[in-house]
């Protein structure tokens, strides 16, 4: 079972991409002409470029939490060290496979002397603490602010289940209890030897600001081509939230491009909203993610510089 699992892997990714990308530009190309009528002021070109702010913060305040991280494992490494390494190895996630910032964190952690099972571990747990602070925002947000496709019963009791899964698989009990099985196949490594030693909660509400403010950086996004009431702040960012999660966890293209703006595009279609609207607001914020990315990358080489 696992030889057939591993040959069609790299097929199921390359087809979840086309069968987004195939559904982004039906959807762009049967609103185009609605699109092109779309203009932006000047206070709307103040509005992205706000938002671009907005969301390089987020990826230094991620970076930022990444460093608490490696503190709760007993790495000593300094914040300023995990913050470049963090914003440099951060674009490699548009590389094919959607894992090269993974192996890039995983590299410098071990480089510095760690083993190799801490630092995985270590990398790889910063998704599910994300995941768990996408599934809270989403929630939350549902609670205060219906959002219409999470009023599906169905939807909703999978994203309560999924949220609670997650939250007990940060339990200290889990995760040292992984980390102990890990240590079985690493005996001659004493470095990796690392533990849990209470809840982290305080990872977990650095990450929900992370979502926060990537949130924040796309409603600047939208109130550039469109002004929003207060009522409709819950539902946008309880569509954001969910959506970037299952760019997060859905196998396809390099950082989750086409999985978020279809998941965008199913869930507020059919919303007040208008579609030429939700259309610029996503194509937009995805090239405002790449340039915030991008000048993150130039700060950490600038922090490498200075070290």
């Amino acid at each position: 079972m696992k030889p057939i699992i591993s040959l069609i892997k790299p097929y199921l990714r390359w087809f979840i991409f086309a069968t987004t990308l195939v559904f982004i530009v039906k959807i762009f190309k049967d609103n185009w002409q609605n699109i092109t009528e779309v203009h932006l002021t000047i206070n709307g070109w103040l509005w992205l470029i706000l938002s671009l702010f907005m969301t390089l913060i987020a990826h230094i305040w991620s970076a930022w939490v990444w460093t608490w991280i490696l503190q709760t494992f007993q790495q000593n490494f300094s914040h300023l060290w995990g913050i470049r390494v963090y914003l440099i190895t951060n674009i490699a996630k548009y590389l094919p496979g959607n894992v090269g910032h993974f192996y890039g964190r995983v590299s410098a952690i071990s480089q510095q002397g760690s083993s190799l099972s801490v630092a995985s571990f270590i990398v790889l747990l910063e998704p599910l603490l994300m995941a768990a602070s996408a599934l809270l925002i989403a929630l939350f947000s549902h609670l205060i602010g219906l959002i219409e496709t999470a009023s599906n019963p169905w939807l909703l009791t999978l994203q309560i289940l999924s949220l609670v899964i997650v939250l007990l698989g940060l339990h200290p009990f889990i995760l040292n209890q992984i980390i102990l099985t890990s240590n079985k196949f690493n005996k001659t490594d004493k470095k990796a030897s690392v533990s849990l030693e209470k809840y982290p909660s305080l990872l977990l509400l650095g990450e929900i600001g992370f979502i926060l403010l990537r949130g924040l950086g796309f409603l600047g996004t939208w109130v550039a081509f469109m002004p929003i009431t207060i009522y409709q702040i819950p539902q946008l960012l309880s569509a954001f939230s969910f959506a970037w999660l299952l760019g997060l966890i859905i196998p396809g293209a390099p950082g989750g491009i086409g999985v978020f703006e279809a998941t965008m595009i199913t869930l507020l279609k059919t919303s007040n909203f208008p579609l030429s609207i939700l259309l610029s607001t996503i194509a937009i914020f995805r090239v405002i993610s790449i340039i915030a990315e991008l000048l993150g990358a130039g700060l950490g080489l600038l922090l490498k510089n200075r070290e």
